[in-house]
């Protein structure tokens, strides 16, 4: 930062730190949790008797980039034909996209179908990874999908006889293949091309086993 655009902020005075900040946002008319500020000085008047003083410079937060995900989605809700809104979270690896408004449930519709389809094209379209969310659906989804996971691993473990499963994207894919990892003597294999794919889940015979494949 060059020095000269240090000068050009606004200083602003106060009793106390709490004091000079109120000062800022009256003045630049913004809340505190969008403006910068640093303490310039802070100090005693005439050896206390008149109380303390502190000096801040203070100035306006820059506004965040926007995303590729919340262009896109700020361009099409307006002419999707759901009445549809959404909220974009930073996470530390990945953008996190809740959807809400009067029409959510249709994006929910065989089993979120139409909310996974959305997820798939953010994802194309982003340099970070996206998870879309809808009424606490993944959590629920991933739910189920461990419970269909270790009734199927018991069930070949018990019988000694492999079990295939349905086609499913790579999400779904992801929460079998882990949960099947929890059984020692199981292993789990994605079948087929594409981005759906059947999952074979099978007894792991001597000692080596056999990594888990997407």
């Amino acid at each position: 930062m060059k020095p000269e655009e240090k000068n050009e902020r606004p200083e602003f005075k106060g009793k106390n730190l709490e004091d000079a900040i109120s000062h800022a946002e009256h003045v630049l008319k913004l809340p505190r949790i969008q403006l910068n500020y640093e303490i310039v000085t802070e100090k005693t008047k005439l050896f206390g008797i008149k109380g303390r003083e502190i000096v801040i410079r203070a100035w306006p937060k820059e506004a965040p980039e926007e995303s590729a995900v919340t262009r896109f989605l700020n361009a099409l809700l307006p002419v999707f034909p759901l009445e549809i809104g959404f909220q974009v979270k930073q996470k530390p690896d990945h953008l996190y996209v809740i959807f809400n408004g009067n029409d959510k449930q249709l994006l929910l519709w065989k089993d979120g179908a139409l909310l996974l389809a959305l997820q798939h094209v953010l994802n194309k379209i982003s340099d970070q990874k996206v998870q879309v969310d809808c009424e606490f659906f993944r959590k629920r989804k991933e739910k189920r999908l461990k419970d269909l996971a270790q009734e199927v691993g018991r069930a070949v473990r018990d019988t000694g006889r492999e079990e295939v499963l349905d086609l499913m994207n790579p999400y779904e894919r992801r929460i079998i293949h882990m949960t099947i990892n929890q059984f020692p003597d199981l292993a789990s294999e994605s079948l087929g091309d594409g981005f759906l794919k059947k999952i074979k889940v099978f007894v792991v015979t001597g000692n080596q086993r056999p990594r888990n494949r997407s």
